[in-house]
């Protein structure tokens, strides 16, 4: 499971589909409705915000946005809750981590939209939220290392 922290704009089309049947598996996870997933790191923060089913839902309609500039036909009806949500705190660290594993993921999978993000100087973070001063998350599984 990927919830990315970076703005959904960046993600090419098998990374938006993937987001947003991950962010529908988390909102599931949340409203208890699955057994597995439940301890999944990439959920933790979701649980820490104050309202934990208003975050993901406000993290399913950003995708939801984009989904829409391109065209695609994700059903808002999937989503529980509207879009307003507090903020949740990301650090720059962790932006500039998941920006890093995005650019090595697509430079296999879309070499096209690699060379494109390549030229992003400051990627913008997910609707969601704030970006704050700081390194890599505690939660995340560090892949590689730049």
């Amino acid at each position: 499971m990927r919830l990315w922290s970076i703005h959904p704009c960046y993600l090419d089309a098998k990374g938006l589909v993937a987001v947003w049947r991950e962010g529908l598996l988390a909102q599931a996870v949340l409203l208890g409705k699955t057994k597995g997933y439940v301890q999944h790191p990439q959920l933790l923060r979701f649980r820490a915000s104050s309202s934990p089913m208003a975050s993901i839902a406000a993290y399913l309609h950003a995708v939801h946005q984009e989904s829409v500039r391109r065209n695609y036909r994700f059903d808002t009806n999937r989503i529980v809750g509207d879009a307003k949500a507090e903020l949740i705190d990301v650090s720059r660290g962790q932006l500039h981590y998941e920006w890093q594993h995005l650019l090595h993921k697509l430079e296999v999978r879309d070499p096209q939209r690699h060379a494109q993000l390549c030229a992003v100087a400051s990627p913008k973070a997910h609707p969601l939220f704030r970006l704050v001063e700081g390194g890599v998350a505690q939660w995340e599984k560090i892949q590689h290392r730049d």
